[in-house]
Order: structure tokens, then C-alpha cells, then sequence
């Protein structure tokens, strides 16, 4: 009504209502851009979520959700610093791991089930981080130990699921934090990791020409949906048109 445009929207409901998850839904567009029969690859994208999507040269594409991507790191830092990002993680570098804090965090169910999966912020909150503190943690500490549990959430996955890939590339925001993208080379040696910027796409855009992709996927009466992702009963074509 605002803009006069076409709007394609909803894109989840028609994969759940076809028994999916209803996400991710940007490994088909990962796939349409990053797959090549050269190399197994894995994106993965941190948003306020982290998903990854296995791009191997043969075989089909799967992908889900790891667990928190940006969005503990996020609000610890606002709540605790009124900032709306660590920068660069640098306030993360400055605590310490607390081991059992992360123990406690990284012993949630949703991190033992098997794909397909994904979860959101009902899930992965500040009331879920505080429910696991008992008030005496040095505020540095607990960011460190976040942004652990996101790395871990991520790498374990890799390897778990996608173990034969040889590089892994980063989109989202969290692409950006340096020391995450630091832990997780750490973690996933000796595979590369870089951002999607080395395959020609800057990995902030990412997920934003994906629901361009899928819109155009839609207007054109093409499926969007992954059912070795979601677990839908088929392909789909997804989303509603509303017309200008």
C-alpha cells in the first residue's frame, strides 16, 4: 500500500503447511549460487540464528539451523554496555571462558537433534542466558563464553554433518566479528573459512538477494523449497503475491 510495488511475502507457511519446518530457506538460493561440482562446500550464515548449508559436488543439498548466531552476543552487549554490537568481538576477547557456564548453556537438547531442525528467539533469548547465571559472572566473562557457544554451535555442527568439506564460507553479520571468525578457523582446521566476499558476494547481502531470489522464484511460478532441508513432502512453489 506504502510503496505501490508487487510484495511477495509469507514465504514459510506453504512448506509447513506441506509438513516442513518452514527454514532455513536460504540453502536453495546458497546452492543456486555457491554450488559447484569442484569443491564441497559449507555457507554458513549468522544472522541472529546461524544456519549452514552443505553444498557437497554430488548428492543433495541439506542445511539447518546450528543454534544462536548473533543474537546472545547482541543482547549481552546492549544490556550490559548499551551497544548494539561487539565490534570486531573485542569485548569478547577481553573476558574469559567460564567452563561451566558454557557446559550448562551448550547442554540444551536443541544442540543434540538431528536435522532437519531449525529454532528462533523463543528458543535462544537473554531470559534463556540468565536463567543459566547466578549473578556473580563478570559481564566480559559471560560474553566470552557466548560467543564460545556460538562458535562451538556452528563447528560441531560442521563437523558432524559435513565433515568431508573443504572450505567454509561466512555470510551475515557475524562474518564481521573478528574474533568469531577467528575461534571457528581455530575450530574447523585445517579448512579454510572465509566470507562469501572471495566467491563475489558480499556476505552482508547475502540473505537479502536470497528473499530477492525467492521472490523471483515465486512471481515466476518456480518451487523454492529444499525438502532435504526442511523436510516438506515435496517442492513448493512459496510465498504470496500482493499485487500493486
Amino acid at each position: 500500500e506504502l510503496t505501490h510495488l508487487t510484495v511477495v511475502s509469507d514465504f514459510r507457511s506453504r512448506d509447513v503447511a506441506a509438513g516442513g519446518e518452514g527454514a532455513p530457506l536460504v540453502p536453495v538460493f546458497h546452492a543456486a549460487v555457491f554450488g559447484t561440482p569442484d569443491e564441497h562446500r559449507v555457507v554458513v550464515n549468522i544472522g541472529g540464528i546461524a544456519n549452514l548449508t552443505d553444498l557437497p559436488p554430488a548428492g543433495p543439498v541439506t542445511g539447518f539451523d546450528c543454534g544462536p548466531g548473533n543474537l546472545l552476543l547482541d543482547g549481552w552487549v546492549q544490556k550490559n554496555r548499551g551497544t548494539s554490537f561487539d565490534r570486531d568481538g573485542e569485548w569478547a576477547r577481553s573476558g574469559r571462558i567460564i567452563s561451566t557456564l558454557f557446559k550448562r548453556l551448550a547442554a540444551d537438547e536443541y544442540f543434540r537433534l538431528r536435522p532437519p531442525k531449525s529454532t528462533g528467539r523463543e528458543t535462544f533469548n537473554m531470559q534463556w542466558v540468565t536463567g543459566h547465571l547466578n549473578g556473580s559472572e563478570n559481564p566480559a566473562d559471560v560474553q566470552a563464553t557466548l560467543l564460545e557457544l556460538t562458535a562451538r554451535g556452528i563447528a560441531d555442527a560442521i563437523l558432524k554433518f559435513s565433515s568431508d568439506a573443504k572450505s567454509i564460507y561466512l555470510c551475515g553479520g557475524g562474518a564481521r566479528n573478528v574474533a568469531l571468525v577467528q575461534r571457528l578457523s581455530e575450530l574447523l582446521a585445517p579448512r579454510n573459512v572465509d566470507a562469501t566476499d572471495r566467491l563475489g558476494v558480499d556476505a552482508e547481502h547475502v540473505e537479502a538477494l536470497a528473499f530477492a531470489w525467492l521472490a523471483q522464484q515465486t512471481l515466476e511460478g518456480k518451487t523454492g523449497n529444499l525438502p532435504s532441508v526442511t523436510g516438506a513432502r515435496g517442492l513448493r512453489i512459496l510465498g504470496a503475491i500482493h499485487p500493486a
